[in-house]
């Protein structure tokens, strides 16, 4: 929950710069909850806004929750519908790394108690800190001097290294890389999101297939 601090700080202050008001911001990080779009869509956001860009790259960065929830299916089909739902609505990627870090410990069982734990003290987290960097965000100009936006690859990359299962299986991650890298530096935009996503999702199918 600490962690998700300052990276909900810039967002915040990120879309108050692009016009979002104080409302606005904790409706769509609420709604989404799923940082990574919102980052995208507060950089592609123009007014009048390009929505159907907007949707498009915030469905791509979203899609790996697909695989995510295809994970996490195992777990919850003991659940009725209703709460499976809503323990799909609340996951992230960090809850989901660490749900599935205790239900490994706990031979395959999910805690719902820990799942939702995790999950809405990090939702609750990223709402509220996302607001008052919308708030503060005016009041304290560039955030980004003070090292903020640090914390966003940071919590990832604690994340990988926690999911490291050895170098082959980490090859789709260095595709993933490779390709967004080199779109961000041939195509303007935020195209370098789609791309890393797109080409990380097919060599780890086409690597699957060949085992």
């Amino acid at each position: 929950m600490l962690g998700f601090v300052p990276f909900a700080l810039v967002l915040g202050a990120q879309a108050a710069e692009k016009g979002f008001s104080v409302i606005e911001v904790p409706l769509m990080t609420g709604l989404n909850f799923g940082g990574g779009s919102e980052f995208a869509a507060v950089e592609l956001w123009t007014s009048p806004p390009h929505i159907l860009l907007i949707v498009a790259i915030t469905f791509l960065v979203n899609s790996r929750h697909l695989l995510m929830g295809a994970t996490l299916a195992p777990l919850l089909r003991h659940l009725p519908r209703r709460k499976a739902l809503m323990a799909l609505f609340f996951m992230c990627d960090e809850s989901w790394a660490m749900a599935l870090a205790d239900a490994k410990k706990a031979g395959g069982k999910l805690s719902l108690g820990y799942f939702f734990g995790v999950a809405f003290g990090l939702y609750v987290s990223w709402v509220v800190f996302t607001t008052i960097g919308a708030f503060a965000g005016p009041l304290l100009g560039d955030i980004t001097r003070y090292g903020f936006d640090m914390a966003f690859p940071a919590v990832f990359l604690v994340m990988l290294a926690g999911m490291w299962k050895g170098p082959n299986a980490a090859l789709p991650w260095l595709v993933s890389l490779v390709a967004a890298g080199a779109v961000h530096i041939v195509i303007p935009g935020a195209w370098y999101v789609p791309a890393g996503a797109l080409s990380g999702v097919l060599s780890a199918f086409l690597l699957a297939r060949n085992q």
